[in-house]
């Protein structure tokens, strides 16, 4: 099986993939518990577990984008064990 994105692009998804879930699940509890930074302001969202279930969704995508990043950086490590010859 041949990569599909360039080793570069596939070990920065990783990264940032990494970043988004560990930033995004602590929204989310914060958001889940109501902290009083997030909730009761004039503009602030209501229900704190409808929101703290949208950014639980959004850490399953990046949870999906990391486990493709990653196949894809594996993938990158393996052809370059074989020895393949890039002729770009």
């Amino acid at each position: 099986m041949k990569p599909v994105v360039s080793a570069m692009q596939a070990w920065s998804c990783v990264v940032i993939s990494v970043f988004a879930i560990v930033i995004l699940s602590i929204i989310g509890g914060l958001f889940r518990n109501n902290h009083h930074e997030f909730l009761g302001g004039a503009e602030d969202p209501k229900d704190g577990q409808a929101v703290a279930g949208t950014v639980f969704t959004a850490v399953i995508v990046y949870a999906a984008f990391l486990v493709f990043c990653g196949l894809q950086g594996l993938l990158h490590l393996r052809e370059n064990r074989r020895g393949a010859i890039a002729l770009s």
